[in-house]
């Protein structure tokens, strides 16, 4: 191996700029098309050259915005495109919050689970069908208890007896390796 370049002055390498591309086309930005459509607040919507489409936005002190580049002629807006973009980012923002994170709560008893400990694991997988989650609930068989596998079954069945008024059985009790699982998920409500 030969020797390493020398450092240029100041000690550090050079980095490039990352320079980010807009979402959109906008103003001198929309060419290779004779014609657009045009939208917008307080303008005649439609089909201009695309140099009176530009003239009208510049008139007005707001950017031609290409809305649909797929349509023919393409779509263009006139608007304040630092703003378009706020609005655009603040609707994503809105349809995020309203998309449901469904998480999956675990519950665990063994197959010689008494009915004290039946009914507080049913309070918890209640409040947790109450409050939109998935409930998995398993019977861990450790060791020899494996032979308990109809008391495993019998205990999940019993299980989702208890809690048919708010939630529904995904899948039937079954047995996978020392573990029998079964699911449950909230009813929908009216």
């Amino acid at each position: 191996m030969g020797p390493r370049p020398p450092r240029p002055a100041g000690g550090r390498r050079p980095r490039g700029r990352v320079v980010r591309e807009d979402p959109h086309r906008i103003n001198d930005r929309i060419y290779g098309v004779p014609e657009v459509r045009v939208v917008g607040d307080d303008i005649e919507q439609g089909i201009y050259p695309i140099e009176q489409a530009l003239k009208m936005a510049e008139e007005k002190g707001l950017d031609l915005v290409e809305i649909s580049a797929s349509a023919d002629p393409p779509v263009c807006r006139i608007i304040e495109y630092k703003k378009f973009l706020y609005d655009l980012k603040k609707k994503q923002k809105e349809i995020k919050a309203k998309q449901a994170v469904i998480e999956m709560k675990e519950i665990r008893f063994g197959p010689n689970t008494d009915e004290h400990d039946l009914n507080f694991k049913l309070k918890h997988a209640r409040r947790f069908l109450e409050e939109g989650h998935k409930v998995k609930a398993f019977v861990f068989f450790k060791g020899r208890t494996i032979v308990f596998k109809e008391r495993g079954e019998i205990l999940l069945l019993k299980f989702a007896q208890e809690l048919e008024d708010i939630g529904v059985v995904e899948s039937m009790p079954k047995l996978e390796g020392k573990r029998m699982m079964m699911y449950l998920i909230p009813k929908k409500k009216k």
